[in-house]
């Protein structure tokens, strides 16, 4: 070999082992700073228009230590001092400003990260100018029949009439919220008979809407929204009960808003999706109105339930433009907001992005959670997918991705103008992501082909079958995978329902059974107690000198009534599980002795 081939072999040699061992360096510092990767994703959005003044700046990618300074100033606020708030997954920040930022300022922040749509780790985004929303409507209260329980005369519930029980009839309970009605507005749990199984009545002055039944920290929980509501709108807050009926946690939404009725979603890492009404002024000259109009803008938030960071959020005034609305232009846009996308409902994809309904454009979006982009439309002037015949809807509610792939949705196809339908379904619907085609998989209607104006649900149970709320129609159904009724319930008239849903719960309330003397019986009851089976009388001379007298007596609905014996003095209940045990007592009453 020539002198010059072997230093050219030798030099190969250490270029290649110079190289093997940069990238074992390399290797090696990666797994010495582990951690998510690059880019940062960050809310509000390079470029957005619509940020809260009392708004944080949620970064997402990095842990916190990572993420370097941040500077921010507005142009009208001036500089920002702020404080960085780690996220619960260790995945980012929020960068929590001193003091909030001006309405209507364009605030600039600075970084030396990767963020997409900023440069060189620099980007702007804009406040928007909050405007005043109406003040709540008051409950309206048209009467009609209701259901009253001797034991627990607070209890006044709407009464519920089942028409149709058949056995393939899936199992568990329904879960309601009647509303401005008879009754008392609150969250309702009924067994399949349509009786009582427990209530509660909302605060005075508020409603409940989107009452259910989902999982927090791996146990079951009882969920509801709660709050002021004005049109349409809600002004409030998640809650989330234990099984033993205690309230674990208040959820509020970030950055100054107060959360709306529509959606409270609780995630499988511990967030909750909520929605929310954010009325803005807003130039509408892009659909015949004023330059200074007042519009409703849509806001979609992820919060950490432990710490109510904002995690993500996105705004409809930054994606989806006015004249996608299907909604009449009000008479005065100054006077009354415009509210032209409605946002009713927020799931979760299968590869995690969002899916959201928005009523008033007839549309379903789905939305990149990271950048906040928009995927797809379905539906609506815009649509991504050509609609075969049958497939269209509109003011729809509940858009979800079934577990086979298709879209659910409850298809109202009425309003109040235009009304392009003649009765509400239940919908699902069959993408083809090559063609960009959508077809009807499934609809069920009811047989009494019912027509309802505003809100609605189609949950799909675990054995196929579809639960269906029918919202204003005060109703809820059930349907077999091919559209065969076996359950049907009506709410008396007068009440409306945002909601309905069915599924499993075991409630163990830390309130003793209630008792009342009525003649010579006595009636029993426990509210929210499922695991009650039969009830047994206890009677004694004194209250501390009870024992059981008599055979014990199957549960008969929320109520159950035992008869006294001859000579009673005192009396009390004992509640049994299937097996015997005995679950809880009532405090002993006495049966009228003039010395008790």
């Amino acid at each position: 070999m020539s002198r010059r081939r072997l230093a050219a072999s030798l030099a190969a040699v250490v270029l290649i082992a110079a190289l093997g061992l940069a990238l074992a360096l390399t290797l090696a510092a990666g797994e010495s700073t582990a951690g998510p990767p690059d880019p940062v994703t960050v809310s509000p959005v390079p470029g957005g228009r619509w940020a809260a003044p009392e708004g944080e700046i949620s970064l997402r990618g990095l842990p916190v230590d990572r993420l370097g300074a941040i500077e921010v100033s507005g142009s009208d606020s001036g500089r920002h001092t702020g404080r960085l708030e780690t996220h619960f997954d260790g995945e980012g920040a929020s960068w929590v400003p001193d003091e909030p930022f001006a309405p209507g300022e364009e605030v600039k922040v600075s970084t030396d990260l990767t963020i997409p749509g900023a440069r060189d780790g620099d980007y702007r985004f804009w406040v928007s100018r909050p405007a005043t929303p109406p003040p709540p409507r008051p409950a309206e209260r048209p009467g009609g029949p209701v259901q009253r329980f001797r034991s627990r005369p607070d209890l006044t519930i709407p009464a519920v009439r089942v028409r149709v029980r058949k056995p393939e009839a899936s199992p568990g309970y329904v879960f309601i919220a009647p509303k401005r009605g008879s009754g008392l507005d609150g969250p309702t749990i009924l067994d399949s008979a349509g009786k009582l199984v427990w209530a509660r009545e909302a605060p005075p002055e508020t409603q409940v809407a989107d009452f259910r039944v989902q999982r927090h920290g791996g146990q079951p929980v009882l969920t509801w929204w709660e709050g002021e509501t004005t049109v349409g709108v809600g002004f409030g807050e998640g809650v989330v009960l234990d099984q033993d009926y205690r309230e674990l946690l208040r959820v509020r939404s970030g950055n100054g808003y107060e959360a709306d009725l529509h959606e409270f979603l609780i995630t499988p890492r511990g967030t909750a999706l909520l929605l929310i009404y954010a009325y803005v002024n807003a130039d509408l000259t892009s659909v015949g109105g004023p330059e200074d109009g007042v519009a409703i803008d849509g806001v979609v938030q992820e919060v950490d339930l432990g710490t109510g960071r904002v995690l993500f959020e996105w705004h409809s005034l930054d994606h989806i433009a006015l004249d996608e609305s299907h909604w009449p232009f009000p008479e005065d846009p100054r006077e009354e907001a415009y509210d032209y996308v409605h946002l009713n409902s927020i799931g979760i994809d299968a590869d995690g992005a969002l899916l959201v309904s928005a009523r008033h454009t007839w549309a379903a979006y789905k939305i990149d959670q990271r950048s906040g982009s928009l995927r797809w439309r379905l539906g609506g002037k815009q649509s991504d997918f050509e609609l075969a015949p049958g497939a269209e809807f509109a003011y729809q509610h509940d858009v979800r991705r079934r577990p086979d792939g298709a879209i659910t949705l409850f298809d109202n196809a009425a309003s109040q103008a235009p009304q392009p339908g003649k009765r509400s379904r239940a919908l699902a619907l069959e993408l083809d992501g090559e063609d960009r085609t959508a077809r009807v998989a499934d609809e069920w209607v009811h047989p009494d082909r019912l027509l309802s104006e505003t809100q609605g649900n189609a949950q799909v149970l675990p054995n196929g079958n579809v639960f269906v709320g029918w919202g204003s129609q005060p109703a809820f159904s059930e349907f077999t995978p091919d559209g065969r009724l076996v359950f049907d319930a009506r709410i008396a008239e007068g009440n409306d329902n945002y909601r309905a849903y069915r599924g499993a719960w075991t409630g163990w309330p830390t309130t003793r059974p209630a008792l009342v003397v009525n003649g010579r019986e006595v009636v029993a009851s426990w509210n929210g107690a499922t695991g009650v089976a039969r009830w047994q009388l206890l009677e004694g001379p004194r209250r501390s000198a009870l024992r059981a007298v008599g055979g014990a007596q199957a549960r008969r609905g929320f109520e159950t009534a035992l008869a006294i014996p001859a000579g009673a003095r005192y009396v009390a209940a004992r509640a049994l599980g299937p097996r015997g045990r005995a679950l809880g007592e009532s405090p002993p009453e006495n049966v009228g002795d003039p010395g008790g």
